[in-house]
């Protein structure tokens, strides 16, 4: 057992009058005891349940942050257009509505905006499908690459994915506790906002309580360097509601300064309202995993249905976001050529060939070593 470790459990789980917070520092301490196990499987599930009740504080989440850069994988600076964007969504992926996040960063990447999504495999609470799973509907399998590999596809794709299990492991070893107390844990808050590059970014994270959001902002902005976006996206993704207004949040972090004065960070609010722009309709459900598949596939060919307009209203904001854009409405229009010009549909033939390759270089090393 972990004497160290027994002490930050007893400063979080003492209950609702005399539980006190963590500093910066012992949220990364008690992070790295968790990830490297030197917590018992005990100590990890009290302290991530007492943690959840009694909510994480933003330096917390920092000190959360500071531990996943000091052990996690991180993609290297590459030269790009645009500044590189990274879009945090629920590892747990979609259960309800269809995701159009994975054709979001296709279009972007396409016009010379490089994105990093990350994300692990089917996992607690909604064990929804998770973004792997749908890259590998479309032909992308990245979960046979190492990070090496991923780092030249996307220095020649402009798309990566860090994949929990092999980028990642001991991240991927707390991925059990989730199902094993029955609720997201403060890690599920951490997957919003973690970023796997080392360079400036824009952040993208979704939520769904306001709460979650204003946790993001000040988290993130002590860490500084980046460009932060939050969405109130479907199922808590970075996904933009058709069926009502958009909330979003547009926040200029500036270099990590005293925890005490974040509240004046800079904000841009957005409310989108979709019928403004003619795009108002009901989500598109998500009925089953195979007819989803194919709807994607039949967006990324251009065929006309509602999931290209939802994809049309994501890209075509995320492309302003990014600066390819100067305004909403040709945003839009540029969202809906590269769908129906077939621009995407060349950018993942470029990101099936480009991971193809390394997945039979990886092969046929492994046969020479048989």
């Amino acid at each position: 057992m972990s004497d160290a470790f027994r002490e930050l459990l007893r400063k979080v789980g003492s209950g609702s009058h005399t539980s006190k917070d963590l500093s910066r520092d012992e949220a990364a301490a008690a992070m790295r005891m968790m990830l490297h196990q030197e917590a018992t499987p005990a100590q990890i599930g009290a302290f991530l349940i007492s943690h959840r009740i009694k909510r994480p504080t933003s330096a917390e989440l920092g000190g959360m942050l500071d531990a996943y850069e000091e052990l996690g994988p991180a993609l290297q600076p590459i030269a790009a257009d645009y500044p590189v964007m990274v879009l945090g969504v629920p590892y747990d992926g979609r259960s309800r509505t269809a995701p159009v996040t994975h054709l979001t960063a296709l279009m972007l990447s396409a016009v010379g905006c490089p994105v990093i999504l990350h994300g692990g495999r089917r996992m607690s609470t909604k064990y929804g499908i998770p973004l792997v799973e749908l890259w590998q509907g479309c032909g992308v399998d990245w979960t046979g690459l190492d990070l090496a590999q991923v780092q030249q596809v996307f220095a020649t794709t402009g798309l990566g994915f860090v994949y929990l299990p092999n980028h990642f492991p001991l991240a991927e070893g707390l991925v059990e506790y989730r199902d094993q107390i029955g609720k997201r844990p403060p890690l599920a808050t951490l997957e919003l906002m973690w970023v796997p590059y080392a360079g400036e970014a824009t952040v993208v994270s979704g939520f769904v309580h306001p709460p979650t959001e204003d946790l993001i902002q000040q988290a993130l902005a002590l860490k500084g360097s980046y460009r932060i976006i939050t969405v109130k996206g479907l199922e808590g993704s970075c996904d933009l509601p058709r069926s009502r207004t958009s909330i979003i949040g547009i926040w200029r972090s500036r270099p990590s300064g005293p925890e005490d004065n974040l509240q004046d960070l800079p904000t841009e609010r957005l409310l989108l309202h979709p019928r403004d722009y003619g795009m108002a309709h009901d989500e598109v459900p998500l009925e089953s995993e195979p007819q989803l598949l194919t709807q994607l596939n039949d967006v990324i060919r251009g065929v006309p249905s509602q999931l290209l307009e939802s994809a049309v209203w994501n890209g075509g904001f995320y492309l302003y976001c990014a600066g390819v854009c100067p305004d909403l409405e040709s945003g839009f229009a540029k969202a809906r050529d590269l769908l129906t010009q077939g621009q995407v549909a060349a950018q993942l033939a470029a990101v099936q060939q480009a991971v193809n390759t390394y997945q039979t270089e990886s092969r046929a090393e492994g046969d020479r070593f048989q």
